[in-house]
């Protein structure tokens, strides 16, 4: 198996809400607009200092996590641990894609929403600019298999999908229950391989 260098490094997703203005509104009052606490690995995104409790029919999350900036469509990317204890089954999907997806109800301070869909786990993927592409010898849309080496459990990562865009930074992405099997955390370092 040849590792691909150099390595790529790990960010670990919690669940979160991606919300669009109106619904930023419902939620937290008119006008608001969502106060940026920390840059994430990703250009322009940023965690909110706003929150969120998420509801299924079988249990509520509280202090979820409000990602910016707003989007123009609202979505909520949780993990299977997650989907049991909210009792919905939502599937694994690319973010932005929505359809076919079962809906939640979100609360916030000022207000409630009940969406019809949106609540995804959100595919393991890696985002590239398109001279790291160009360095891994693959494109937008491709599919590879990604080694994490931690001390304790190596673990191969099939089924990554590649997304390339100018506005992306190099970041591997996996939910909590994929970095808890491999006992990844953000920061750490994995590779692309290739048989």
């Amino acid at each position: 198996m040849i590792k691909k260098e150099p390595g790529i490094v790990v960010g670990v997703s919690n669940r979160h809400v991606h919300l669009t203005k109106e619904d930023v509104e419902v939620l937290f009052g008119k006008g608001h607009e969502l106060v940026p606490i920390k840059e994430l690995g990703q250009t322009g995104q940023f965690a909110a200092e706003e929150k969120v409790t998420i509801v299924g029919p079988k249990g509520a999350i509280e202090g979820v996590r409000v990602l910016g900036p707003v989007r123009s469509k609202t979505q909520i990317e949780i993990s299977k641990t997650d989907a049991f204890r909210l009792g919905i089954h939502p599937p694994v999907k690319d973010s932005g894609d929505i359809e076919g997806t079962p809906g939640i109800v979100i609360v916030g301070p000022k207000g409630a929403l009940i969406k019809e869909k949106g609540v995804i786990i959100a595919k393991r993927h890696i985002h590239m600019l398109p001279k790291d592409a160009l360095h891994y010898g693959v494109k937008d849309g491709d599919i590879v298999k990604v080694l994490c080496e931690s001390v304790d459990r190596r673990l191969i990562f099939d089924d990554v999908l590649v997304r390339v865009s100018e506005n992306y930074c190099l970041e591997f992405h996996v939910d909590t229950d994929e970095g808890n099997a491999a006992l990844l955390k953000t920061g750490d370092i994995v590779w692309i391989v290739q048989e």
